[in-house]
């Protein structure tokens, strides 16, 4: 079974060539897909019913059902759980602050890198999302917020999986989000983030033709501590994952942020916010510093005032360095919280 929903908008044209159309027809397909959310042949409605005979008969588009909507009563945050063609499931979350609205993408049903302090781990990983699959909770969000006469602002590759362990049909997806003839927004609008997938960092700033930003979950100051509890450290110690974002083309006026999860009385000392400004100096970077979001009761997250004076001495050595808000904590859609429910199904 081909599914047009795997492909990106030459591939389109070329699927159609391949059953006798002109590529034409393939933009206008790829239009009502990604610029109207129409993934039904029978609504494309400026096709001939015999091309809508004929591609009913050659090609699908994947089955991606809404199953269930949890929002936030605190801070208005939306829990998105999505079912699959394989009856896998995924979340994905509205974020809402100050009024703008951050779309948080899923790349992967679950996730193999096996961070401790992160739900998602705990399923591991079942398979990669097709482009389609990415770009359909893109959709999704924007259909929903639609009903109050708003739209993403910014999306963020931060849901579950690792969005560069899926390098391939993440780099699909973010063509069609940036194209004009697909999702149309700025390549200043979309983060990518990683644990620390170095090579495929480099691969992903090679390949893309306007880079998005990047967000980097570094977390520990030492390779000892960093590998205990995020096993990519093996393979991408500091000194190398470091080498490359110095080395990586980032745009000028872009900064590539650093994200710090803070685990009481493991990585949220003194010691631990001067030794991150020195692995970080003369990076071009901005800190966010994440709270941890509790999920089992193995970790918490430190006092306000710890984070605080954390936060102050980052400043002091000349970062600009932020707490992140925890949204959507009451309904499990806060950073390392998704887990689709995956305890009721295995």
């Amino acid at each position: 079974m081909i599914f047009l929903d795997d492909f990106n908008k030459a591939d389109m044209e070329k699927a159609l060539a391949a059953i006798g159309e002109k590529p034409f027809r393939g933009r206008q397909i790829y239009k009502w897909m990604y610029g109207k959310n129409v993934f039904e042949f029978e609504k494309m409605t400026d096709l001939s019913i015999c091309l809508r005979e004929k591609l009913n008969h050659n090609y699908r588009f994947r089955k991606f059902v809404l199953l269930d909507k949890k929002e936030s009563l605190i801070d208005n945050s939306v829990k998105l759980l999505f079912g699959l063609d394989d009856s896998n499931r995924i979340e994905s979350v509205i974020l809402e602050d100050d009024g703008r609205f951050t779309g948080c993408v899923s790349t992967q049903v679950g996730c193999r890198m096996g961070c401790s302090f992160c739900n998602t781990s705990k399923i591991g990983l079942i398979r990669n999302l097709t482009p389609g699959e990415i770009v359909r909770q893109v959709l999704m969000m924007n259909s929903i917020l639609a009903g109050r006469k708003r739209s993403l602002s910014n999306i963020v590759f931060m849901g579950m999986g690792e969005p560069l362990d899926n390098l391939e049909n993440l780099k699909i997806a973010i063509d069609i989000i940036l194209d004009s003839d697909g999702l149309n927004f700025s390549h200043r609008k979309v983060t990518v983030s990683t644990c620390g997938l170095a090579d495929e960092l480099k691969y992903l700033y090679n390949e893309m033709d306007t880079p998005v930003n990047l967000a980097v979950s570094l977390n520990f100051t030492n390779d000892s501590l960093r590998k205990t509890f995020m096993p990519i450290n093996s393979k991408y110690n500091l000194k190398y994952l470091l080498e490359t974002l110095r080395n990586l083309p980032v745009q000028k006026r872009k900064r590539i942020t650093i994200e710090y999860v803070l685990l009481k009385g493991i990585n949220d000392s003194i010691n631990d916010a001067k030794q991150l400004a020195k692995l970080l100096k003369e990076l071009p970077v901005k800190i966010n510093l994440i709270p941890y979001n509790a999920s089992d009761g193995m970790y918490s997250s430190p006092e306000q005032h710890v984070i605080n004076m954390f936060q102050k001495s980052l400043q002091d050595a000349g970062y600009s360095a932020f707490i992140r808000k925890s949204l959507g904590k009451d309904i499990m859609g806060a950073c390392g919280q998704l887990y689709a429910d995956y305890k009721n199904k295995y």
